[in-house]
């Protein structure tokens, strides 16, 4: 079912999704804003623990601020999808960046109220424009070929990940100049120059217009995950989350009981690579079947190599698997957003992007609370086969519900 069919002369390839017309630009431009998702968190955690001296505040503060962003994304989705994203992407870019100034201004120097900070850190998060949601409803309106669609979105996974790796160096190149707020300052100036780039573009003539696009009569908000489809897709961009999540923790807690607790960043590093590689890859490659019928297998693969990587005799074979482990990821998210774009209204596409996207950060953060109790609990190895739970026994319910579809 999932071999890859033989490649026709002319398959279609990332060069032709880029050659897209107008789809270059728009995803520069929201490749330059989501560079400020790199960039403003990690500054704001280095700022808050500079201006309050304290660690806790400035975990409380970055918890608030990842509950508002993640939590409220598909509310935010929703008034993209009533409105349109050139009426309802300037004003919430705007307020996201004016937050994030305040919070420059607030931590610059010594001295900040923590409570004052975490009212800023609320407002920021819940203004958070959903920028890899539009970018996905755009692909879906630009690239009617379902195959062109699949690349894009590898391409756009890809992307998002190296900006995720590119925002905390230049945090690290900017501190040893200036203090961490100025970060901050930039995450809010990337964000707003992004989004004005975005919605300048030709290419969001292609997302409706707010009559079109307004969901009245359609299903949104929590009953969105009524739809079998876009349910199994947040379900396994879930379980995908979780792993990650645990997977941090894991790999610092498994590295210092070797010795080499330095080595964290190169295995992080690994599973960064192979998520690339897979994700490129698997855009790369015709397969058979549908998108519904491949969700649950990247899934497998991945609780697999957590199982491996807590067997691991040292760290050089930890590295090893778990860039392995990175091959299914970018692949299980790109299914995940897949399956749920063609499982509802176009009207609310970007609301189902939003739920996905809420889920895997809602299971990131979920995976590195549980382990954090268990891992002082548990050896390192326990706690891998612990965290690789959840993600087969997802892909067990996703497949079971595609087993029950098909005999339908």
């Amino acid at each position: 079912m999932l071999s890859p069919t033989p490649a026709p002369s002319r398959a279609p390839s990332y060069v032709a999704v880029l050659r897209t017309p107008q789809a270059a630009r728009a995803f520069g431009a929201v490749l330059l804003g989501r560079l400020s998702y790199g960039t403003a968190p990690l500054a704001l955690m280095l700022a808050v623990k500079d201006t309050t001296g304290s660690y806790s505040a400035a975990g409380a503060v970055m918890a608030l601020f990842g509950a508002t962003s993640v939590f409220l994304s598909p509310a935010r989705a929703a008034l993209i999808d009533r409105y349109g994203p050139r009426r309802a992407l300037p004003p919430m870019a705007a307020a996201y960046a004016a937050l994030l100034t305040a919070l420059t201004y607030a931590t610059w120097g010594p001295g900040a109220s923590s409570s004052l900070l975490g009212a800023l850190a609320v407002a920021a998060g819940a203004c958070t424009p959903p920028l890899g949601p539009v970018m996905r409803t755009l692909w879906s309106e630009l690239l009617p070929d379902r195959e062109l669609l699949r690349r894009a979105y590898s391409l756009d996974g890809v992307a998002e990940e190296l900006m995720f790796v590119t925002g905390p160096l230049l945090v690290g190149v900017l501190i040893r100049y200036t203090v961490p707020a100025a970060g901050v300052a930039v995450g809010a100036g990337l964000v707003l120059v992004g989004v004005l780039a975005l919605v300048s573009s030709p290419a969001l003539r292609a997302i409706g217009t707010p009559a079109r696009s307004s969901s009245s009569g359609k299903t949104t908000g929590w009953r969105l995950l009524g739809v079998a489809g876009l349910r199994h897709a947040a379900l396994v961009a879930a379980a995908v989350g979780l792993c990650l999540g645990a997977l941090d923790l894991l790999v610092v807690a498994f590295t210092e009981q070797h010795g080499r607790g330095g080595a964290v960043a190169w295995v992080l590093a690994a599973l960064s690579a192979g998520s690339a590689v897979g994700g490129l890859a698997y855009g790369a490659v015709r397969w058979r079947g549908s998108n519904r019928s491949r969700l649950p297998v990247p899934a497998v693969g991945l609780g697999a190599a957590m199982v491996l990587a807590g067997l691991s005799p040292g760290v050089y074979a930890l590295v090893a698997v778990v860039a392995v482990a990175g091959v299914f990821v970018a692949p299980a998210l790109t299914t995940a957003y897949l399956v749920a774009d063609e499982s509802v209204d176009p009207a609310v596409r970007t609301q189902a992007g939003a739920w996905v996207n809420t889920a895997v950060n809602a299971g990131t953060s979920v995976g590195t609370a549980v382990v954090g109790l268990l891992v002082d609990r548990l050896s390192p190895a326990v706690c891998f086969a612990l965290a690789a739970v959840p993600a087969l026994l997802c892909a067990a319910v996703v497949a079971r519900g595609a087993v029950e579809r098909s005999r339908r």
